[in-house]
């Protein structure tokens, strides 16, 4: 994460300004160093608020824009059709794709994180839950964006497969914005990926730090743990691993269904007589379907048929739900 999040923001940044992507890949990578290496107050708090407020920028921009019809472009009508060029499957394929902005294991890594910044239990549900309503809502903004601006998904796509993600981005934004208003909307765009590099290292250390029990309290010990993670990053910046960020959608949407099992069996425990582990295991059942539904029928995966995948996956989560009921309403009280 750390590392697609490092180049991303790099080359958009180089769009912007002209300058050499690797300069700013640099720079990138000297914030993501102080970022993972001091406070949270220090430097990350700071920075946060600035980010938020590109990304709303961004996201109300855009959104008028495309309302007012600007640059003679029309949103599309919603439909229950697929659109996909090539005519691959909703199901379970969106849930994958669509990942942070819907429900994401990796957002849950950095629970522990963001916690030690809140000053009470109460700021949980907004900081959490209402981030997450927030991203979703821009997940839709820039879904939007892209097949009105290019017309349709398969334009959308073959400009993907032309220019490139990073390209169509700032063609989105100066086409809808215009030259200065891109610069907010590629603000708020370049803010997403910052956000979740920075952690992501941030996070990184830590979990490498608990697990062979080094302390952090001194920065120096923080940097034999900080310098070899960013230099590993640094050096995957300069390969592309296209495949290894499908496995990662993947990977990410399993780690978000442990964590929504794992939170429904504490919720059980904590709230005896109550149902409120519910709130956990439903979508724990549905992200159990999506996950193993995909790896048994994607590239990356086995490659089975959905006559296969789809009865599977249904049975997978069946699985999944008697063992949950087993260690939690059907255990008898000792």
């Amino acid at each position: 994460v750390g590392t697609v999040f490092m180049t991303g923001p790099a080359n958009l940044l180089a769009m912007l300004t002209g300058m050499d992507p690797t300069m700013w890949l640099l720079i990138v990578l000297a914030y993501y160093f102080l970022a993972t290496l001091l406070p949270i107050d220090t430097l990350i708090a700071r920075f946060y608020p600035l980010f938020g407020a590109c990304l709303l920028i961004m996201a109300f921009g855009i959104m008028f824009a495309m309302l007012t019809g600007v640059g003679g472009h029309t949103m599309p009508e919603l439909t229950l059709q697929n659109l996909h060029p090539k005519d691959l499957p909703i199901w379970p394929l969106m849930f994958i794709t669509v990942a942070c902005g819907a429900v994401s294991g990796f957002h849950s890594t950095q629970s522990p994180l963001m916690a030690r910044c809140l000053k009470s239990e109460r700021l949980a549900r907004p900081v959490f839950y209402g981030a997450m309503v927030a991203e979703g809502v821009i997940a839709l903004v820039w879904a939007a964006a892209g097949v009105t601006f290019y017309d349709s998904t398969g334009g959308l796509a073959a400009a993907m497969a032309d220019v490139g993600q990073n390209k169509a981005v700032y063609e989105i934004c100066v086409g809808f914005m215009g030259y200065v208003g891109s610069v907010l909307a590629m603000l708020g765009v370049i803010a997403c990926p910052i956000t979740s590099g920075d952690t992501a290292f941030r996070s990184a250390r830590l979990t490498l730090a608990d697990w062979i029990g080094l302390e952090q309290g001194n920065k120096v010990k923080r940097l034999y743990l900080a310098l070899p993670l960013l230099a590993v990053g640094g050096l995957l910046s300069q390969i592309n691993f296209t495949i290894i960020w499908r496995y990662f959608a993947w990977t990410n949407q399993t780690l978000a269904m442990i964590v929504l099992w794992t939170g429904a069996v504490y919720m059980y425990r904590k709230f005896k007589g109550s149902k409120a582990y519910l709130i956990a295991a439903i979508p724990a059942t549905f992200m159990s379907v999506v996950t193993t539904t995909y790896i048994l029928q994607a590239k990356e995966g086995l490659q089975l048929s959905t006559s296969i995948s789809y009865p599977a996956g249904f049975v997978f989560a069946a699985i999944f739900l008697f063992l949950f009921l087993r260690v939690t309403v059907l255990k008898k009280e000792s």
